[in-house]
């Protein structure tokens, strides 16, 4: 049995309707797992990451991370043979997942009560930028958007005037998580039923439910929670402190780990001062327990403290910048990075998906695809004749890319 047929989604087929990043985000984590992806994307210069940088050469590097295992078609989605071939592919598919806005789908003859009553057992899943309900209904939406509006920015930052957005699009990758959680999940539920789902979710909807304690805080007492830096805004000691050259994240989750923290550093007595004696007291503390700690940590380098705070299961990293992740001894053991080749001959280092199955990482068996690569082949499944692809062909209707020639 082959590797990917003993994958957990191995001969489901997934039609991708989606473009940027929530949607392919979650489209990718379904190929990871075995399902198989078809992206349709527009005619006219398809999804629109692939224009957005930082490039190699002519390729998108911001297109090619989130789309890993797919085929790509692309067509006319306005034309009447267009939203005919859609319909095809869509019923044809275990999964359609799109990110239009609300009531777009059927616009394009994609209605999804009409493709369920065709095809009960279908599963349909949605990202929007704000939910499906409410005055933002039809307002594009983007992450940095949501982030601000899901108070994410508000507790991100040196402090309450020097709020910032998280590095990645995380609101986009938390979307495209939950919705490939809920498709994994209709499908589970539709091995029982015999029917398919509707599964939607929007940034704003995700980002808000990352709120976690910060947002219950506020619900329970009345409270708006501020940045907290670089500390944990609940533990202490919790968070990034100099030492004698470069500063390194100290985590400690709990009394036996603060008794062994002031051990290893010479002052063991330090645990039981009134001020730190608690996790609580710590925390209302935690200016004048920096000042301490750091006063400790400067007598040696970070390095040093890194492999010492390990030895007794203390929590402790250096904060790397990307050519140390992936330098890392650790890392490296994981075998994150795939070595590939595109279709043009070129090299790509690519990062595999995070989930491994019964002790096995997942493969990327095939490359992000150039625009309309796949056409030919996704209509010959659809059992369209070469002449009637040729016909779809010349007129406009769908492109399929020139063969690459090495």
């Amino acid at each position: 049995m082959s590797e990917q047929t003993n994958l957990p989604l191995a001969g489901i087929k997934v039609l991708d309707l989606s473009r940027a990043l929530a949607g392919p985000y979650a489209t990718a984590l379904l190929a990871d797992m075995g399902a198989s992806i078809t992206k349709v994307e527009s005619i006219k210069g398809g999804d629109s990451t692939r224009q957005w940088p930082p490039f190699e050469g002519q390729h998108s590097l911001y297109f090619e991370s989130t789309n890993r295992g797919k085929s790509s078609i692309a067509l006319d989605f306005y034309s009447a043979k267009g939203q005919e071939l859609l319909r095809q592919l869509a019923l044809d598919a275990d999964v359609v997942v799109e990110n239009f806005r609300p009531g777009v789908l059927a616009e394009i003859g994609l209605n999804p009560a009409e493709l369920r009553a065709e095809k009960p057992s279908l599963v349909i899943a949605s990202v929007s930028g704000f939910g499906s309900s409410g005055p933002l209904s039809q307002a594009a939406g983007l992450d940095q958007v949501a982030q601000g509006m899901s108070g994410l920015m508000s507790v991100t930052g040196a402090d309450a005037d020097s709020m910032t957005r998280v590095g990645v699009p995380i609101i986009d990758m938390v979307s495209g998580i939950f919705t490939a959680f809920g498709i994994a999940a209709a499908l589970a539920g539709r091995v029982s039923s015999g029917k398919g789902a509707e599964v939607s979710t929007s940034l704003l909807e995700a980002a808000i439910s990352l709120s976690c304690f910060q947002g219950q805080k506020y619900l329970s007492t009345g409270q708006i929670p501020t940045p907290a830096g670089n500390n944990h805004p609940s533990l202490s000691p919790y968070g990034v402190f100099a030492t004698g050259d470069i500063p390194i994240i100290i985590a400690v989750g709990n009394e036996k780990q603060w008794q062994q923290l002031c051990v290893l550093l010479g002052e063991p007595t330090l645990a039981d001062e009134a001020e730190f004696a608690t996790g609580r007291l710590r925390a209302e503390n935690r200016g004048d327990l920096q000042v301490r700690l750091e006063a400790l940590l400067a007598r040696d380098s970070g390095t040093n403290w890194v492999d010492r705070l390990r030895e007794v299961k203390i929590p402790a990293g250096p904060i790397y910048n990307f050519a140390q992740v992936f330098a890392d001894p650790q890392v490296r053991s994981l075998n994150m990075v795939q070595q590939l080749t595109r279709t043009d001959g070129s090299a790509l280092p690519l990062l595999r998906g995070p989930i491994s199955v019964n002790g096995a990482a997942p493969t990327i068996r095939k490359v992000p695809p150039e625009l309309g690569e796949d056409t030919l082949a996704v209509l010959a499944d659809l059992h369209l004749s070469e002449a009637q692809i040729a016909g779809l062909v010349d007129a406009g209707i769908v492109h399929a890319a020139a063969p690459v020639t090495q």
